[in-house]
């Protein structure tokens, strides 16, 4: 035990600037993520538009989120290219923040968070891909972590913009008198939480979109715009380090030979970062068998579910609450969303240690069980607003080591080929948009009660998922091992005859 604890105290000291970096960029993403929900009034109060105009930011966001995912893997061939576009992105996040203030057009404001969209994409690709390539088999640990800064960024989002968010109607009307009390702001804050899935629900609110605009929510943004700041200097003192600077002349690969964890080939040719068009290579693919492209599909499929049950639960919990049966108070209820990100904040960090404990599958396993568990019991007990809060502290903390736990998992199982990191991204910023969308339908047609039951038939797909990647992982170790062993046999007879 002691000795596992100084390899991977080493591992980190060799490493810690760049791992650093990695962490810092992801609070940056988490930052970027979750000022939209409680600042989304102000900005439209800014942009003098409706609440279903509104909204359209958020729907740009999220697709843009999803293209900068699949594009992340067009930066990741060497370290200067991923360094680079990382130092790019996250300047941009800070130039968002800058600019948004600045946009009093309904479409100015969409292109700004089309573009911050698309940077956090490129971040989260490129971020995961970072962290599994350099720790490999000890990646779990660090990538717990990782996710961890996700969601401290996401809590001081929130904390930062508070104390400028508008108290009555920003947006005073032809008679100089605000028609929206507090409370009503505040519960549409807290409905629009869920990129505005909800609306539906609070269309009925009369808001001016013509008169005197009265917001201070651009201190905010710019106030975000300097605490991220730090994150590109980060990337840039790395690139500094690694001489990645214009004024150097060597360009190395990411992950290159002097990684203790890297220090063997895959086997055909697909080591390091910069094997990212080699391991995808067409000619290569067509070597590959069935269950390699399997199991990318079913790794994709399960975290499109998981991200898909966060994005939808953190959206609709507080409609749920304060509809019938619970018709739990505003204020109450506005504090369910901060409850889950909040377990699931922790739960990343106590997952730091429970990786180095035990093996990915185990934790998926116990995290994929505790959420259906978790979601059969807010079925049954779905009119007591107490357990409504214990399970959404307990289903946050299930849920929260699902993707560094998967990411990782499926990464060791394809022999960190990098393939895999980009479909899972993908495929969990895909499962967030889409399923809140398809949850919000069923809401709006079915009732709140449905909302739980759509979550809780997700859980158990997930599972039914997990259970269908455990067995054809099992043959698709089988398939190596048997072709290791037809190789190795086909090289003796030429040893035996030199």
């Amino acid at each position: 035990m002691k000795l596992l604890d100084e390899r991977i105290w080493s591992l980190f000291k060799r490493h810690w600037q760049q791992t650093l970096t990695y962490w810092s960029v992801f609070f940056s993403f988490g930052l970027c993520i979750a000022f939209l929900g409680p600042t989304i009034l102000d900005l439209r109060c800014q942009t003098q538009s409706t609440l279903q105009q509104i909204t359209w930011v958020f729907f740009s966001q999220q697709f843009f989120l999803l293209v900068g995912s699949s594009m992340g893997g067009l930066f990741k061939r060497t370290l200067r290219s991923s360094l680079i576009a990382l130092l790019s992105c996250t300047l941009i996040i800070s130039l968002v923040f800058a600019i948004i203030p600045l946009c009093h057009h309904l479409v100015l404001l969409s292109i700004a968070m089309a573009i911050a969209g698309k940077s956090m994409g490129v971040i989260d690709t490129i971020a995961n891909l970072q962290l599994v390539k350099l720790y490999q088999k000890d990646s779990p640990i660090f990538l717990q972590a990782l996710h961890f800064f996700i969601g401290l960024g996401a809590l001081v989002s929130p904390l930062v913009a508070d104390p400028f968010l508008s108290e009555d109607n920003c947006v005073l009307g032809a008679n100089w008198t605000t028609n929206s009390s507090s409370s009503d702001l505040q519960h549409l804050r807290s409905s629009m939480a869920g990129h505005g899935a909800a609306l539906h629900n609070i269309s009925q609110y009369p808001l001016y979109t013509e008169g005197v605009v009265i917001t201070r929510v651009s201190y905010a943004f710019w106030i975000m715009a300097l605490i991220n700041l730090p994150v590109p200097a980060a990337v840039l003192t790395l690139m500094f380090h690694e001489r990645l600077l214009p004024c150097s002349n060597n360009s190395p690969r990411l992950l290159d030979g002097n990684s203790p964890s890297n220090t063997s080939s895959t086997g055909d040719g697909c080591q390091g970062h910069g094997s990212w068009f080699v391991c995808c290579n067409p000619d290569k693919l067509w070597a590959r068998p069935a269950t390699f492209f399997i199991l990318h599909a079913l790794g994709g499929a399960i975290l499109f579910i998981t991200d898909g049950i966060i994005g939808s639960y953190a959206g609709f919990v507080y409609t749920y609450a304060v509809s019938p049966p619970l018709l739990m108070g505003h204020k109450t209820a506005g504090c369910l969303d901060s409850i889950f990100w909040a377990s699931i904040t922790f739960g990343r960090l106590a997952f730091i240690y429970l990786s180095y404990r035990y093996t990915a599958p185990r934790l998926l396993s116990i995290s994929l069980v505790g959420v259906i568990l978790v979601q059969c019991l807010l079925l049954i007990f779905y009119t007591s607003c107490v357990f409504l809060f214990i399970g959404t502290c307990v289903l946050g903390l299930c849920i929260s080591s699902v993707f560094p736990s998967m990411l990782a998992f499926t990464e060791d199982i394809l022999e960190y080929k990098g393939c895999a990191t980009t479909v899972l991204v993908t495929s969990a910023s895909t499962g967030e948009m889409m399923l809140q969308l398809l949850v919000g339908s069923v809401i709006h047609s079915e009732g709140s009660y449905s909302f739980l039951l759509c979550c809780t038939i997700a859980s158990f797909i997930g599972l039914c998922l997990f259970l269908l990647f455990l067995y054809v992982q099992h043959i698709h170790k089988n398939c190596h091992t048997d072709s290791s062993k037809n190789t190795e046999m086909q090289e003796k007879p030429h040893s035996g005859g030199s």
